[in-house]
């Protein structure tokens, strides 16, 4: 090998590395990815580091092209290409901002790179966020945390390193030894499903009767309100809304549960809040899928179609009284809508998930993990419902 291309080769191998373990699906493996900014940091060149950022961000979005392949039943190839195109936004990114100048002025670039992973435009395929680590490193600090994370990954890109992974590998340790999950929200219950790709696509009396009973047979005492996957009531219609009516008659619970509202120009993926006495549309997810469900090319073009992203709408919703802050699938891998709904400072986070597309690869567990780190920074409870 030669010798020029010896430090970016070892620089990406270590970052494909971090994106590997930070981004395996448990929650205490999320710190990993502090080391990311010190390797773009240390890159010589801006082609070393689109390299360094490309390891970094593949790696850790490993799982999408077989995701992707077992989604729309095909090969391989689609899923390689959108993996491929997803990364181009961190790696364009975190290039532009890659600076020959050292200190303040690179932590400053990183810092800038950060924000704009996190926010809209660039922020919409914003996976694989260092600063998600932050509910791991300091577990109920809230805003404090996320600025020390903050600070932390970008002095990772100064001379200060080594200090600085010193203390946050401290912090990790601590946080490892001692750390619990979540709480469950009071009077909540999640339900996780394993009913693969015929969820929310059957839309007979007989599945939504087997829903009910599975509520039913799952139920602890003293649950008042009961979360479903994503999708699971399919198409929110009259006719579902009186089915489930009827079905919860003389049952003192309220179910919160994942559909789809369809009209002439799209659908909103939502999420439903019903009862015995009455329903109501709880949530209008702010950020689908891109491409799979989320497509903003249609309307230029003269079509209809694909789920409509609220991006910055209902940050909260209220349910029995309690502030609830909705995360639905791919919300749970992207930063902005978690931050948004924090600033309202909710009683609990509710996350839901349809992943049965994901089997054999470590995506509904970074789904999981994510979730939880958010919720243990902010020191909410959190109640989750996938199906898979």
């Amino acid at each position: 090998m030669r010798p020029d291309w010896l430090q970016p080769f070892t620089l990406a191998l270590a970052a494909a590395t971090t994106g590997y373990i930070s981004w395996s699906g448990h929650a205490l493996a999320l710190p990993a990815a502090i080391a990311f900014p010190a390797l773009w940091s240390l890159a010589h060149s801006r082609r070393a580091a689109s390299v360094v950022s490309a390891a970094y961000f593949l790696a850790a979005s490993r799982g999408l092209p077989q995701g992707v392949a077992a989604f729309y039943q095909s090969d391989i190839w689609p899923g390689l290409i959108l993996w491929l195109v997803a990364s181009s936004g961190f790696v364009f990114v975190h290039v532009a901002l890659w600076s020959r100048q050292s200190g303040g002025w690179k932590a400053l670039r990183y810092t800038i790179a950060m924000v704009l992973m996190a926010l809209p435009p660039f922020g919409i395929v914003g996976w694989a966020h260092p600063i998600t680590a932050a509910g791991v490193l300091f577990p109920g600090w809230g805003w404090a945390g996320l600025a020390a994370v903050t600070a932390g990954l970008a002095l990772m890109t100064t001379q200060y390193r080594p200090a600085v992974a010193i203390t946050l590998a401290g912090f990790w340790l601590w946080s490892a030894a001692f750390w619990t999950a979540p709480d469950i929200g009071r009077h909540w219950q999640g339900v996780d499903l394993q009913l693969g790709n015929r969820l929310g696509r059957d839309n007979s009396l007989a599945r939504h009767s087997d829903l009910v009973a599975t509520l039913r047979s799952e139920r602890r005492p003293g649950s008042t309100f009961m979360l479903l996957p994503e999708s699971a009531l399919g198409f929110w219609t009259p006719s579902v809304e009186r089915v489930w009516r009827q079905q919860l008659a003389e049952a003192d619970l309220s179910v919160i549960a994942g559909a789809a509202v369809v009209d002439r120009e799209g659908y909103d993926n939502v999420l439903v809040r019903v009862s015995a006495t009455d329903s109501e549309i709880l949530y209008r997810e702010r950020m689908p899928v891109p491409g799979s469900m989320w497509q903003p090319w249609l309307a230029p073009i003269g079509k209809s179609g694909g789920a409509r992203a609220d991006f910055f709408a209902n940050p909260v919703v209220s349910v029995g009284g309690q502030r609830v802050a909705p995360l639905i699938c791919y919300e749970q891998l992207i930063i902005w809508p978690v931050l948004q709904s924090m600033l309202h400072d909710p009683d609990l986070v509710v996350a839901v998930g349809n992943d049965w597309w994901t089997k054999g690869t470590a995506i509904i567990g970074i789904q999981r993990a994510s979730a939880e780190a958010w919720a243990r920074l902010f020191n909410k409870p959190l109640v989750m419902s996938f199906n898979t």
